[in-house]
């Protein structure tokens, strides 16, 4: 029974659940962000400064979460061309009346209910560009920071 249960213990994450239930890109396991709700607004992007499981920094250089902009950019780019599609299917387009100008409504308070999934997520996408799974992340292989100003730490 103790051989399965480290069998269990010891099997590599995959990589997209572990990257949208937002674990930490070395091994997998710990939690990106403090706060396990994305909707209570004023903690639901606090990182701790490193993975409670392996010790991996999350802070990785100055400004280091200003690329995650992209990214969020990009997901809500196709969340709006994924709700597009869904309402040409189901409802249609058409110039002749204001079908179009409803989904854009629609798509907007979509895009403002999920940003802050979105946001987390393009954090999450942005670490695991820049760390990735070690299976030796029981013995301290982490990515170290490279430049690092204390005074500036969780400003981001």
């Amino acid at each position: 029974m103790c051989a399965h249960l480290n069998e269990e213990t010891d099997h590599k994450p995959g990589l997209v659940m572990s990257l949208l239930k937002n674990k930490c890109p070395r091994c997998r396991r710990g939690d990106l962000f403090i706060e396990a709700n994305p909707y209570k607004l004023g903690r639901f992007m606090k990182m701790p400064q490193e993975c409670q499981v392996c010790g991996q920094p999350f802070d990785m250089e100055p400004g280091f979460y200003y690329g995650t902009g992209f990214v969020s950019y990009g997901l809500a780019v196709a969340v709006s061309v994924a709700t597009l599609v869904a309402w040409w299917v189901i409802i249609g387009l058409s110039v002749s009346d204001n079908r179009f100008f409803w989904w854009m409504g629609i798509n907007a308070v979509i895009l403002i209910a999920i940003q802050p999934l979105l946001m987390r997520l393009s954090r999450s996408i942005w670490l695991y560009f820049f760390v990735y799974y070690s299976p030796n992340w029981r013995k301290g292989d982490v990515v170290r920071s490279e430049r690092v100003n204390k005074d500036q730490m969780g400003n981001w």
